[in-house]
């Protein structure tokens, strides 16, 4: 194994990810980045959570009240039909970083709206780190970004109830023009 090899490649020759595994939510604003990027805007789908522990909010009240829909299912990434992201390839995510759906960017960091949590979320091999080295570093992930990204995305959760798109548009389900480039990325 190589020094400078990712802890994602190591977990994804060592188990399934967590972008085999997880529901990942967008919001609009993660659509409207994903769709710039890509070209294409049929990459998302409503569906009630599969484990019953994310309908399990209690500890966010913003997320509870914004993110699920009255018949509890909330907007997530299509799956291939293996169950793999829509997104991920044989390299990993297709997605450049600051396009990621900003959940996936926080991983491994827990949060609710009250900021990020001094425990991270569990499902990292963390018996694949090498004995110095610390969960977040060996993801080369800094505590700076986590926080602006935490910022952005409970920005664009609030959103989701006040109708409109991070950049001014108004909420029709699929990235508008208006209200400037949609295409920025945030």
């Amino acid at each position: 194994m190589a020094d400078d090899e990712l802890l994602c490649v190591r977990c994804a020759r060592h188990t399934r990810t967590c972008c085999q595994r997880c529901e990942i939510y967008t919001t609009l604003g993660d659509v409207e980045r994903i769709a710039c990027f890509t070209g294409v805007d049929d990459f998302t789908e409503f569906r009630v959570p599969e484990d019953p522990e994310y309908l399990d909010q209690d500890d966010d009240p913003v997320w509870s009240a914004h993110v699920f829909r009255s018949d509890h299912s909330r907007r997530v990434l299509r799956r291939q039909p293996n169950g793999d992201c829509t997104f991920l390839g044989e390299r990993g995510c297709r997605l450049p970083l600051e396009v990621r759906p900003l959940v996936c960017r926080l991983y491994p960091y827990d949060y609710t709206a009250g900021g990020l949590r001094e425990e991270l979320s569990p499902g990292c091999p963390l018996e694949l780190l090498r004995p110095e080295q610390d969960l977040i570093a060996a993801l080369r992930m800094n505590l700076d970004d986590a926080r602006r990204w935490h910022e952005q995305l409970y920005r664009e959760i609030r959103a989701e109830r006040d109708g409109a798109l991070p950049g001014g548009a108004e909420r029709s389900g699929m990235p508008s023009q208006a209200g400037g480039s949609p295409c920025e990325l945030a």
